[in-house]
C-alpha cells in the first residue's frame, strides 16, 4: 500500500490489543513518530514499546497496513478518524493477564497511618466537610449552639426587667440605661436584652422589623447580648446633650 501524507493535526482512533478484549478511543497527534506513538500506547495496553507490533485497520475493520517504520510519522500512514490500531504483544504475556486484578498484590495501610495522610480521600472529605464529616460538623455545631444558648439563658435570668444597667460592648464606650426586655427574639437567635438608654445612643424605639418588644423613644432603644450587660446602681449620667 502506498504511504501518503495527511495534514490534519490530530486523529481519533480505536486502540485494541492482543492482551485484552476491550477497545479504547484515543486522540493522537499525527506528528508523532511511530516510536513515540508506541511509548504512549504503553499506558493504554500495558505492553512494552519494544515488544509491540502495530497493525492499522480502517473504519470498516479492513486491514490497511503495518505501522513498522519507527521513524515515520503517524500521519504519513492512511490513518483517519474511526480507524483501529491493533497492538500485537511479543513480550510473552497472555491474553487477559493485565485484566485479572486478583493477581495484583494489594497494598494495605493501617487506619492510624491513613488518618495521618494529607493526600487521601478521607483527608479531603474532612477538609471540605463532605460526606459523613459534614454530619459530624453539623452535630458539633448544634451542640455548641445549644451550649451557647444555655449559657445566654443563665446570664439573662440574672437580669431582671426594670433594672438599671450599664452596657459595655467591645469597641464602644459604656452606656447606661434601663432593662426593658429579656428573652428570645424573632430577628436573631439567642437571648437578647432590650435596653432603653438614658440618651439617644441606641438604634431603635424598642421594635425591630415591625415587631415591638418594649416602648421607648426613637434612637433610645437597643438590643444587646446578656454578656455585655451589668445590672446595679447606675444613676443617670448627664451627657450634656441638652446644652446647645
Amino acid at each position: 500500500m502506498e504511504v501518503t501524507g495527511l495534514s490534519a493535526p490530530t486523529v481519533t482512533v480505536f486502540i485494541s490489543s492482543s492482551l485484552n478484549s476491550f477497545r479504547s478511543e484515543k486522540r493522537y497527534s499525527r506528528s508523532l513518530t511511530i516510536a513515540e506513538f508506541k511509548c504512549k500506547l504503553e499506558l493504554v495496553v500495558g505492553s512494552p514499546a519494544s515488544c509491540m507490533e502495530l497493525e492499522l485497520y480502517g473504519p470498516d475493520d479492513k486491514f490497511y497496513s503495518k505501522l513498522d517504520q519507527e521513524d515515520a510519522l503517524l500521519g504519513s500512514y492512511p490513518v483517519d478518524d474511526g480507524c483501529r490500531i491493533h497492538v500485537i504483544d511479543h513480550s510473552g504475556a497472555r491474553l487477559g493477564e493485565y485484566e485479572d486484578v486478583s493477581k495484583v498484590e494489594k497494598y494495605q495501610i493501617s487506619q492510624e497511618a491513613y488518618d495521618q495522610r494529607q493526600d487521601s480521600v478521607r483527608s479531603f472529605l474532612k477538609r471540605s466537610k463532605l460526606g459523613r464529616y459534614n454530619e459530624e460538623e453539623r452535630a458539633q455545631q448544634e451542640a455548641e449552639t445549644t451550649q451557647r444558648l444555655n449559657e445566654e439563658k443563665t446570664q439573662a435570668s440574672a437580669i431582671p426587667v426594670g433594672s438599671r444597667c450599664e452596657v459595655r460592648a467591645p469597641g464602644q464606650p459604656p452606656r447606661r440605661g434601663t432593662v426593658m426586655y429579656v428573652g428570645l427574639t424573632d430577628f436573631k437567635p439567642g437571648y437578647w436584652i432590650g435596653v432603653r438608654y438614658d440618651e439617644p445612643l441606641g438604634k431603635n424605639d424598642g421594635s425591630v422589623n415591625g415587631k415591638r418588644y418594649f416602648e421607648c423613644q426613637a434612637k433610645y432603644g437597643a438590643f444587646v447580648k446578656p454578656s455585655v450587660v451589668t445590672v446595679g446602681d447606675f444613676p443617670e449620667e448627664d451627657y450634656g446633650l441638652d446644652e446647645m
